[in-house]
């Protein structure tokens, strides 16, 4: 029987080696990490290493002797003869069937893909082929894997139900999506190598190359212009909103930036369809309060022509005033085209309008001045302003002059620092008493002014000198959602 335990330095020219390179030899073929197999002319098995018996299951007395066919699969075993022989007739180390997906057989038959690289030896033995064999099942595997997520991403990429688009720190766009084209109206041709502004209308280009630039000193994961309205535009010219999402992307050529593009225009489409069902609705809350309450007003004054005392007819029309205020701003908020913001002058000037003719002022006598500035006001707001007027001009008509006297009336709204503002309402008249407390002063009206000046979070101060000064400084007040 053979000696498969050693394998002979090849044959050069020179003296024999020494046996300490006889021994390097045998230790880099018993112990490599690959099966290595030696097989002659004959396409016989002369030796094999520790690791092709590991590798195929058999023990090198069942291997040597063997056709090296027998390490092949059946169905490829004519393949490897007429390979083996086209190999001896121009033998070098090369890769056997380069570009050909190659498999080995175990003992039990079963199969493994294998990397084999051929060797041509000149040995005292005569000329000899070593090939060494790699089991590559895990290598397989992972590019298996490795093709799996390349498919998978390619799928994500190209049949996302977004347009997704991949910039290079340019802007240039290098890559575009299937929904990309059907978005934009482009051919993915028309796009690759174009800056990405080509995808946005005119009048934003410069706002978004300085958005860009900004966004590569911090490359994270956001929306894009948050806050902002954003448009794309089609080949055609026509334009959409959109939603943008941008993510850095790290490649070998450089960062790149994935924008993901949402049309925007059916949820657009729904959101205006839901505001204009809600300020209808609001509308139409806004026109039944005012009518409620003139249903009120309209009590009030009923019951006030069955009145004979002069004092609860005095009550009853300052309450009928009230709530004719109130009814105003509602009357207001329903007839504009803002239902979050009440024209503020032009309310006072109506609701003014309406206490000289119920107080039946001529004005001739009595002179009435507004000065209101810029004052766009929420009804949260608005009301209880609009109280606060209503009962210190009623106190002014009433108590400020004598009858058939003379004076003025200011009403002045303006303004502040911090984002307050500043009522004046002030009159020419005679003034309050000099021992006159109007804190503790046991009149509706005044004791409304306070109450209503703390629930604007407001402050009141009041000038006795050449008539009667109330100043009231306050914030707008937020709106918060009802609980």
């Amino acid at each position: 029987m053979p000696d498969h335990r050693r394998i002979k330095a090849p044959v050069r020219d020179g003296p024999p080696p020494h046996p300490e390179t006889q021994e390097v030899f045998y230790r880099l073929f018993e112990f490599a990490p690959d099966a290595i197999v030696v097989v002659d002319q004959r396409g016989v098995i002369c030796r094999a290493n520790a690791k092709t018996e590991e590798m195929f299951a058999h023990s090198r007395d069942e291997l040597i002797g063997k056709p090296v066919e027998a390490l092949n699969p059946e169905r490829s075993t004519e393949k490897h003869v007429g390979y083996r022989s086209q190999y001896l007739t121009e033998p070098r180390t090369r890769p056997m069937g380069a570009s050909q997906e190659l498999f080995a057989r175990r003992k039990d038959g079963s199969e493994f893909p294998v990397d084999i690289m051929l060797s041509p030896l000149d040995t005292s033995e005569g000329k000899l082929v070593l090939a060494v064999v790699r089991d590559i099942t895990e290598r397989k595997k992972i590019e298996a894997q490795a093709k799996e997520s390349q498919e998978m991403f390619f799928r994500l990429f190209e049949f996302a139900p977004d347009a997704i688009v991949v910039v290079d720190q340019q802007g240039v766009i290098r890559r575009a999506n299937a929904k990309t084209e059907q978005m934009f109206g482009y051919r993915r041709e028309e796009l690759v190598g174009q800056p990405v502004e080509v995808l946005i209308p005119d009048r934003f280009t410069e706002r978004h190359v300085g958005y860009r630039s900004k966004y590569l000193h911090e490359p994270r994961t956001r929306p894009m212009g948050a806050g902002l309205e954003l448009f794309g535009r089609r080949k055609d010219g026509s334009e959409f909103p959109v939603d943008i999402m941008l993510s850095p992307v790290e490649a070998e050529r450089g960062r790149l930036v994935l924008g993901v593009v949402r049309d925007i225009t059916e949820r657009k489409q729904a959101e205006a369809q839901a505001r204009e069902r809600r300020e209808m609705l609001l509308k139409e809350v806004h026109h039944r309060v005012k009518n409620n309450l003139q249903v009120i007003s309209s009590l009030l004054y009923l019951q006030s022509t069955y009145v004979a005392d002069r004092g609860t007819l005095e009550i009853l029309t300052e309450s009928q005033n009230r709530v004719k205020s109130i009814a105003l701003i509602h009357e207001k908020l329903y007839r504009s085209e803002d239902l979050e913001k009440l024209d503020f002058g032009e309310y006072v000037r109506d609701l003014l309008a309406d206490l000289i003719r119920t107080y039946k002022v001529q004005q001739e006598s009595i002179a009435v001045h507004t000065r209101i500035e810029g004052a766009r006001l929420g009804i949260d707001t608005a009301i209880p302003c609009g109280l606060i007027i209503n009962e210190l001009v009623s106190n002014a008509f009433k108590h400020a002059f004598p009858p058939g006297g003379t004076g003025e009336v200011w009403i002045d709204l303006h303004p502040a620092q911090d984002k307050r503002y500043v009522l004046s309402v002030r009159d020419s008249g005679a003034g309050l008493p000099r021992d006159f407390d109007w804190r503790r002063s046991k009149s509706l009206g005044l004791k409304l002014v306070t109450d209503l000046t703390k629930q604007l979070e407001g402050e009141v101060q009041v000038c006795s000198d050449a008539g009667t000064t109330f100043t009231i400084t306050f914030a707008e007040l937020q709106y918060k959602e009802r609980g």
